[in-house]
């Protein structure tokens, strides 16, 4: 029971014996008492003056009374015309946490029997993974585990766009340019190679169009007429077509981005349920198409093409198959939405896309709507900002990206220099370092990410993310292994502690108190972040209690405290800290050492 929980409990039971009358729960309401008053929570009194029939200052004092003479858990209290300040008792402080410290789940909330659908990564198959993938990959995976600790049954989805005009333009210029290169002949990750050869059509393309340019034609008719853009398209039209030859090109070099994406979602700790192939899903999306033109939703020009016009709803007519029948992203958006609802009878879908896609996911929305897809309400698009850096946005087609791959190693290197000179590592075998070096360099880039709202920009700074101090991953890291350092010495000085040997009467100093409150926070803090999809809530809320501990721990000499019924105390509620710091941290894929 949480402390809003019991004081609305007891204060049920106060109308009852001063009034005479049941009142609602939902009438109770309670929160945290502000800082510049005395007290713990704070019960709001105005809704009760209609049963009291009497000021605010008088049934708030009524109230009190009866809780303090009736409730050894309320220690005093205070009225602040119609606030009710309560500060609880040390027996209630002790009887929260003997409970926090006993739950094994603590943090787990009930099963709710819902199923969610979480898609992220989405990756196009014509370039490797970068830094804004990265954030993709990790919000839509720790948006996932946040709603599983909230109850939910979740599956992970992956959509791989593996078709379309941008895999043909990496596979035209490998046809033409690359002599037969392959990921074994050339030494490079799969996923690298092909998006070599995107950026190589790019430069053939700009060249192309500078010809024409400077032939006579004007800019806009030369980008629509470059050789290399037209025999694109032709490949597109072919794959739909079934050409064997187009066919077995692309059937080559998406398997080697596959691999290649295969290794970085390994490498990141990412995973999925199920993966969706855009090659596999367009047609269904086609054939509500044609149910909607049935219907006299869409509509078909002169040339063929299909439009939906969402003129009347405020928004502008929307292409959804082209004049020569090949498809848009929206047609196989609108087929793997139906096929999803359909095959597991989901209660929410959640897209993790950025929000230069806002739009897209307005009409996914509303056309669904219109086709009589009762669930399309349930569709939510998690808009989150693009990841800047220092020198500026990044651009794929020009490679002028910073590649996962690369960041993932620049991270794990510095986080080995960082280690070094601080001389973290003594007595750790080689093995050991390097394992403890990925882990603080993930760890520094996962948190650096996750701890930022998804609805925001960022800036993404490598050095700041792996400091040690300050709100970092490397910092809560550190606070871990220094916990587990603490229980360590106090085990091999033969020091057990546990839950049985709590003693309820020891006096709690204001500091232990705080951190009681703190690791009760915990679920809620996780509700909190389940509602809003922001794993960034749990980050700053571990972040918090890491701070929270450090000062604990420069103020209080535990391993020197005398009074053992203390010391033992102490030393389970650093070890609760480590606890939900471990689980909090777990949410966002950060693994925490014992050693550092």
């Amino acid at each position: 029971m949480t402390p809003e929980q019991f004081i609305i409990e007891k204060a049920a039971q106060a109308v009852k014996e001063l009034y005479g009358a049941e009142v609602p729960s939902s009438l109770l309401q309670v929160q945290v008492t502000r800082k510049e008053f005395e007290g713990d929570y704070t019960l709001v009194v105005f809704p009760l003056l209609k049963i009291s029939k009497s000021s605010p200052e008088m049934t708030g004092k009524a109230v009190g009374d009866y809780l303090k003479g009736n409730c050894p858990e309320i220690a005093s209290y205070n009225v602040v015309k119609g606030f009710l300040n309560i500060s609880f008792s040390e027996i209630y402080w002790h009887s929260l946490f003997k409970a926090i410290a006993a739950s094994e789940d603590f943090g787990q909330l009930p099963a709710t029997g819902k199923t969610i659908m979480v898609e992220y990564s989405s990756p196009n198959t014509n370039k490797p993974l970068h830094l804004g993938h990265i954030r993709n990959n990790l919000l839509g995976w720790s948006v996932s585990k946040l709603l599983e600790v909230n109850g939910h049954r979740v599956m992970k989805v992956n959509l791989v766009n593996d078709r379309g005009i941008h895999i043909c333009k990496s596979m035209y210029a490998w046809k033409v340019l690359g002599n037969g290169e392959t990921p074994q002949s050339s030494g490079k990750k799969g996923d690298h190679l092909v998006g070599d050869y995107y950026v190589a059509f790019n430069d053939l393309y700009k060249k192309e169009v500078e010809q024409l340019v400077a032939s006579g034609m004007t800019e806009d008719e030369a980008k629509r007429n470059a050789p290399s853009l037209k025999a694109a398209q032709e490949m597109l039209f072919k794959w739909e077509q079934g050409d064997p030859e187009v066919v077995d090109l692309w059937k080559t070099m998406n398997g080697w981005v596959y691999e290649g994406f295969a290794k970085t979602y390994e490498d990141l700790g990412i995973s999925f349920d199920r993966t969706y192939y855009e090659s596999q899903t367009y047609l269904s999306g086609k054939a509500l198409v044609q149910k909607g033109l049935e219907m006299g939703i869409f509509e078909r020009e002169a040339d063929g093409s299909v439009w939906c016009d969402l003129t009347s709803d405020g928004l502008d007519r929307k292409l959804l198959l082209r004049g020569d029948g090949t498809s848009v992203y929206m047609t196989q958006d609108l087929g793997t939405a139906e096929q999803r609802f359909n095959e597991y009878n989901l209660d929410e879908h959640i897209y993790v896309v950025g929000n230069e896609q806002n739009y897209h996911f307005q009409v996914l929305k509303l056309i669904l709507g219109k086709l009589g897809f009762g669930w399309a309400d349930n569709i939510y698009h998690l808009s989150y900002g693009m990841v800047e850096l220092p020198e500026g946005k990044m651009k794929s087609r020009e490679g002028t990206v910073v590649d996962a791959d690369d960041l993932i190693e620049d991270m794990c290197r510095t986080a080995r220099e960082t280690s070094m000179e601080l001389g973290k590592i003594e007595n750790m075998s080689e093995q050991e370092q390097d394992s403890l070096f990925r882990m603080i360099g993930l760890g520094a880039l996962k948190y650096f990410i996750l701890k930022v709202d998804p609805k925001k920009t960022m800036l993404f700074d490598p050095k700041e993310s792996i400091d040690f101090n300050g709100n970092t991953g490397p910092f809560i890291q550190y606070t871990h292994a220094r916990i587990k350092s603490i229980l360590r010495k106090a085990a091999e000085k033969g020091i057990a502690c546990g839950t049985d040997s709590l003693d309820l009467s020891i006096a709690l100093s204001a500091k232990e108190i705080r951190i009681i409150k703190m690791l009760n926070m915990f679920p809620a803090k996780i509700a909190e972040a389940g509602d809003a999809f922001s794993p960034a809530l749990v980050a700053n809320y571990a972040y918090d209690l890491a701070k929270e501990f450090n000062q604990y721990y420069h103020d209080t000499p535990i391993l020197r405290e005398e009074n053992e019924a203390v010391l033992r105390y102490r030393l389970v509620l650093i070890e609760n800290i480590a606890k939900v710091l471990t689980k909090a941290m777990s949410i966002l894929g950060i693994t925490l050492p014992e050693r550092m």
